[in-house]
């Protein structure tokens, strides 16, 4: 499968291009970018091809890579799925509940495979014990923590202007939620609190009845950022292990491979992305109606 790669930012960087350079299952065919220079130094890189029209790339390729703020990812994957090009996406899908509604009805019309990149989903422990819990009855709460020290630190992404604007609930509340709804079900009511810096606290009703408590942060001290997930119910206590390995990226292209050559959709498609949105966008209406 060819596969082009939109964006040249650090996320596609240190992440994307070497995974699709490196995955046997497809050929790296090609980079765009908002920037034609920082496109050409990509795609020199790894002996690929820089173009400067997306229109012209996505005449050429299969698939394509979406490594861009996620208001830039959207109109961008319409116009894709519109092309009949499969999709490998970026969290968050969209920043509006309107734009990643686009996103999932172009590739449904189109018929065409769509992969979002929730990382805990692509990592061999923690998908696996997702899968696991998911078979289990009973659960009465959860309780998640994301703690980043993006802006606390010398990270690349600390001077990113989406996550500056959007904050946690937007850059990891994503990864949060993409674990909890295939254990615990469908969200159907959300509370909403801010806490020091772009601290969010949400408490999350599902639809099997239990509930969960999501603490999400960038601005954690280093010494305090880390990921945690704990079920309780009828069954005990469990927590989801950590990932051994950092092939998250490979094991989402993949999917997007065996979603094409099955027909099958995958469970972290973009209608699942939509759905994740959809209740981020009501976690901050909620915040911002509590700052009124």
């Amino acid at each position: 499968m060819r596969i082009g790669l939109l964006g040249t930012g650090p996320w596609a960087r240190a992440v994307y291009a070497p995974a699709l350079a490196g995955h046997p299952g497809v050929e790296f065919a090609g980079v765009w970018g908002r920037r034609p220079e920082a496109a050409a130094a990509l795609a020199q890189r790894y002996d690929s091809r820089p173009y400067a029209d997306v229109d012209a790339l996505l005449a050429d390729v299969d698939a394509v890579a979406i490594a861009l703020p996620p208001s830039v990812q959207a109109p961008l994957a319409v116009r894709a799925a519109r092309a009949g090009r499969h999709l490998l996406l970026d969290k968050p899908l969209a920043l509006s509940v309107e734009d990643a509604r686009a996103v999932a009805e172009a590739a449904e019309r189109a018929q065409v495979a769509s992969v979002v990149f929730f990382t805990p989903r692509f990592q061999k422990e923690p998908r696996n014990w997702i899968e696991e819990q998911a078979a289990v009855k009973g659960w009465f709460t959860a309780r998640a923590q994301w703690l980043g020290a993006v802006f606390t630190t010398d990270s690349p992404y600390a001077t990113s202007p989406w996550r500056q604007e959007k904050g946690a609930l937007w850059d990891v509340g994503p990864h949060a939620l993409s674990v909890l709804l295939p254990i615990l079900g469908d969200v159907t009511r959300v509370v909403a609190a801010r806490g020091p810096g772009d601290t969010v606290h949400l408490v999350l009703d599902h639809a099997a009845g239990a509930s969960s408590t999501v603490t999400l942060s960038l601005t954690a001290p280093q010494e305090a950022a880390g990921v945690e997930f704990e079920l309780r119910g009828e069954s005990g206590v469990t927590a989801m292990p950590a990932a051994s390995d950092d092939n998250a990226l490979g094991q989402a292209i993949d999917a997007l491979l065996t979603c094409v050559e099955t027909g099958r959709r995958h469970p972290c498609d973009a209608a699942f992305g939509l759905r994740v949105t959809e209740i981020l966008a009501a976690a901050e209406a909620r915040l911002a109606a509590e700052a009124e």
